[in-house]
């Protein structure tokens, strides 16, 4: 399988305090990858150095065989690979309309057509026209969720890094974006990581998993593997009990 996603060593110190601690994983191309652990294993910070956004201190990241410098990001990088963030009233502008919300991207990657472009984007999210031109407040946070994900696939990314795309969300609109997105992977051929706390997310979501602890990687296994109780980790065997959806039925997905 083609690798799109390698880490080596990777490290990140904030200040003396090590979040991640050389920790290393690979991804397939197509595949969706899942990152667990508690608060504070690390695991978003992960998704974070590989985005540019937290202080590489040693290690290496490369994307599609192109190795990444330790902090900065191209442009070219933010065209093949988007983040979803967990908090979808956060993660966008409360005084912009979606529209303007989804031209944003298409402007700054000098991305022609935008009319279609947005219609198509808002069509593959399940939005009608008619949210167009309504602001975040005025949509429901799964509403809001769709439109951080359109206005990440607008720009026709290969890789999401989805950061808890879900936590946020009641249960009944969390099944409905874990479908939305999974469908959208399959139609468009993408690769995810995937970052939860939930194990049930994640067994309906990946292919494979890392277990993260105290900013390393203790457990790398397939979630077939996690289902079927074949893991070799306490750890890993005490965030199957505390998960609390751990099973697809109580997901309901």
């Amino acid at each position: 399988m083609n690798e799109v996603i390698s880490i080596d060593g990777l490290s990140v110190d904030y200040s003396g305090y090590l979040a991640l601690d050389r920790v290393g994983l690979s991804v397939n191309e197509g595949e969706s990858f899942g990152l667990v652990g508690e608060s504070g294993s690390g695991k978003s910070t992960l998704l974070r150095a590989i985005a540019g956004l937290a202080p590489v201190s040693a290690g290496s990241i490369a994307v599609e065989g192109t190795a990444l410098a330790a902090s900065r990001r191209s442009r070219a990088f933010y065209r093949r690979v988007q983040m979803v963030f967990q908090d979808p009233y956060g993660s966008l502008h409360p005084r912009q309309t979606v529209d303007r919300q989804l031209l944003e991207p298409l402007v700054i990657h000098g991305i022609g057509d935008e009319e279609r472009r947005i219609q198509t984007a808002l069509d593959e999210v399940g939005l009608s026209s008619g949210f167009r031109f309504r602001y975040p407040h005025q949509l429901s946070g799964g509403q809001r969720q769709r439109v951080a994900i359109a206005r990440a696939l607008i720009v026709e990314p290969s890789i999401l890094l989805l950061d808890e795309p879900t936590s946020a969300l009641d249960a009944s609109v969390q099944a409905e974006v874990l479908n939305l997105l999974e469908q959208i992977r399959h139609d468009r051929g993408l690769t995810f990581l995937m970052v939860s706390h939930d194990l049930g997310v994640v067994t309906h979501m990946c292919d494979r998993l890392a277990v993260m602890q105290t900013g390393r990687v203790v457990e790398r296994l397939s979630t077939t593997d996690l289902i079927a109780g074949r893991i070799s980790e306490s750890y890993t065997s005490k965030l199957m009990l505390a998960s609390k959806g751990f099973t697809r039925d109580q997901l309901g997905v």
